[in-house]
């Protein structure tokens, strides 16, 4: 019994306990870790990730999967970026509607909670795995971005949009205050919400919820959309950190988002898993991309690293499933 409570905690620990070595290693391999400006640098790399993360731990909980942020995050940039920029003209109308940086905020987000029922439409009303669904979502955001742009940059959008990316409040990152608020908001969704309960029964045993009159398929179509609307917020983030809007913006940014779940202890078949751990998982692979550069270790080497690193936390998963 008492060898069960040690494993058991010692599960429960296991992200914070992996971070914890990490960053250790890390101190003893290069003097430039233990910093108070890297330290700053890596919360703002993480902010991103920690934001996408998080809607994508929603989603995995109910046993789907969004392969698609990544895309969606670089439509959502590119259109904030155009409004901001450009605005609405109506030649016909002989009119013109501008954006100031918190309308483009809230259309960035507005255009990625529609992404995000579309794919919960795809995924609920025709019964299509979340994973063909979002690939294909991920190909037509990708699409829609260069269409959009051109295939070119869109920059110069101003001081008050980069302080969303770029500046801070009583010392800390805007984009680490914006992460901090959608960590508490999704925690409460999780824990204190109908809505998280729901989520989790689904995850848990999805047959079981409906018998016990779930609605299975508003459920799911809330957590794409709060998925991909957070993934928008990523997107203005990214382009106002970089004060332009990339067409090739977010590629990648899913597998990050989904290494960051299953690290922090999400179970990929649902039912299982926190925000919290999410976080730790977020900053674990932001502390080992900023550990392989510190190192001057190869881009190449590094894909390898965060390759290994995913398997090996999918692999503990599964024994620890098998123990339970």
């Amino acid at each position: 019994m008492k060898q069960l409570s040690y494993y058991n905690t010692l599960k429960k620990f296991q992200s914070l306990l992996a971070l914890l070595v990490l960053c250790i290693v890390l101190c003893v391999l290069t003097d430039k870790f233990f910093t108070a400006a890297n330290g700053i640098n890596v919360l703002r790399q993480v902010a991103v990730n920690v934001c996408i993360a998080t809607g994508m731990t929603l989603i995995v909980l109910t046993a789907g999967i969004d392969l698609s942020v990544g895309s969606v995050l670089a439509l959502c940039g590119a259109i904030a970026a155009g409004l901001l920029k450009n605005g609405i003209p109506l030649a016909s109308m002989d009119l013109y509607i501008g954006f100031t940086v918190f309308g483009v905020f809230v259309a960035a987000i507005l255009v990625g909670a529609f992404l995000g029922a579309f794919n919960g439409l795809v995924v609920t009303k025709f019964s299509v795995p979340p994973f063909v669904a979002t690939l294909a979502m991920l190909t037509i955001a990708r699409g829609f971005t260069m269409l959009y742009t051109g295939g070119h940059p869109i920059s110069n959008l101003g001081n008050h949009f980069a302080f969303i990316g770029t500046g801070s409040v009583i010392g800390i990152p805007v984009p680490v205050c914006i992460a901090i608020i959608v960590i508490v908001i999704a925690s409460f969704i999780t824990k204190k919400t109908r809505l998280g309960r729901y989520i989790y029964a689904i995850g848990g045993n999805e047959q079981a919820a409906k018998l016990s009159g779930i609605n299975i398929n508003k459920v799911k179509m809330m957590v794409y959309i709060i998925g991909a609307s957070l993934a928008a917020v990523g997107g203005v983030i990214v382009t106002s950190r970089l004060d332009s809007a990339q067409p090739n913006a977010g590629i990648s940014y899913e597998l990050d988002a989904i290494a960051a779940v299953v690290i922090g202890g999400t179970s990929l078949n649902g039912g299982k898993g926190t925000v919290w751990g999410t976080v730790i998982g977020a900053v674990i692979i932001g502390v080992l991309n900023n550990g392989l550069v510190l190192l001057n270790v190869s881009p190449f080497w590094q894909q390898v690293v965060k390759g290994a690193v995913i398997l090996l936390a999918v692999i503990i998963d599964k024994l620890g499933e098998k123990k339970d």
